[in-house]
């Protein structure tokens, strides 16, 4: 196993998640492997600020910062990046907790070096103590997490998912930072992708790059209720399909759907079959599964197509940011 230093950025913007944050930094302090240090990037929120840098001033090994760039959790990223001093940087979400194995199964796949990003598996915790009947594991990107279709183990991928994921620092000096104007920004419309563009920058500046996901590295993430429901889940297809525009628009339809074409043809036939099965078996969900896949679909589909022309008239656009050299280190709280 490799014997790197890791930095783990996490990213909030909120008080309502005050004690995700605590459990998520506790997750990262208890891991088998040990990180460097943990930093809180703060997202335009200064009472939130203030009240992180209370709580963790007499401790050494986390660092709380504000987001030195537009509000967003991709320039919340860049800042944490920037900050960072170790030779891999992590990222958690604010509202997941790490397996103690997290770091240790990261660090595993950076034996090779010519890895350059290793994420891992999201498990979600519904806040309704169970997943809803109609909601199909193909769909579970939806809510952040790890979806059925993505091969079991440790295998090579075009793009690690940004909540539970790690980078060679080196990956930033070769491709930047996340873009902005892509991601999230939490007050808009959910838009994701950052992290496909960004992967896939990599891999055109460092073609020998290898990129790994080992789905021994476990998070769990909390799926709020409000996200449970159907117009959450149709609302963010839409909003993944304009995201999807803007990353085709940017590195090309062949490699910007790459993934999505064999997801498109293959997992997601499998699931409307095996949902209408169900259904047929008189099974809680089937019909309801089959036909949330078939609407999802549809629902990315004209996002996608609403991006293209956006793109294309030149409407929608985002920027990519040099991370700026390593700094001495962050200022602790």
């Amino acid at each position: 196993m490799s014997d790197l230093d890791f930095s783990v950025v996490i990213c909030v913007y909120t008080e309502d998640r005050w004690e995700d944050i605590l459990a998520a930094v506790s997750s990262v302090r208890a891991q088998s492997y040990p990180a460097l240090e943990t930093l809180l990037v703060v997202d335009h929120n200064p009472a939130l600020l203030d009240r992180l840098t209370k709580e963790y001033k007499e401790v050494d090994d986390v660092s709380v910062l504000a987001n030195a760039g537009p509000r967003g959790l991709s320039a919340g990223r860049n800042t944490g990046i920037a900050a960072s001093r170790g030779e891999v940087v992590a990222f958690l979400d604010d509202d997941a907790v790490a397996e103690r194995e997290w770091l240790r199964r990261f660090a595993e796949g950076y034996a090779d070096p010519r890895v350059m990003a290793v994420g891992g598996r999201t498990m979600p915790i519904w806040a309704s103590g169970r997943r809803p009947a109609w909601f199909p594991e193909e769909f579970d990107w939806v809510v952040g997490c790890t979806y059925k279709g993505l091969p079991p183990g440790r295998v090579r991928v075009r793009n690690v998912l940004g909540g539970n994921a790690s980078f060679r620092r080196t990956a930033f000096d070769a491709a930047g930072g996340f873009a902005t104007g892509i991601g999230r920004d939490g007050d808009k419309r959910p838009l994701g992708c950052e992290e496909t563009e960004l992967c896939i920058r990599l891999t055109r500046a460092r073609p020998d790059a290898v990129l790994l996901i080992d789905d021994r590295a476990v998070i769990h993430h909390r799926v709020p209720a409000a996200r449970e429901h159907f117009g959450y889940f149709r609302s963010r297809s839409y909003a993944e399909g304009l995201s999807k525009a803007l990353v085709a628009r940017s590195v090309g339809a062949d490699k910007g759907l790459e993934s999505e074409r064999r997801y498109a043809t293959r997992v997601l036939p499998t699931g409307v079959a095996r949902g209408l099965r169900d259904a047929a078996l008189a099974r809680p969900g089937g019909a309801g599964r089959a036909g949330a896949i078939v609407a999802g679909v549809l629902t990315a589909a004209g996002g996608y197509v609403v991006g293209s022309l956006r793109a294309r008239r030149g409407g929608a656009t985002f920027s990519v940011v040099e991370i700026d050299g390593r700094p001495e280190g962050g200022s602790h709280g």
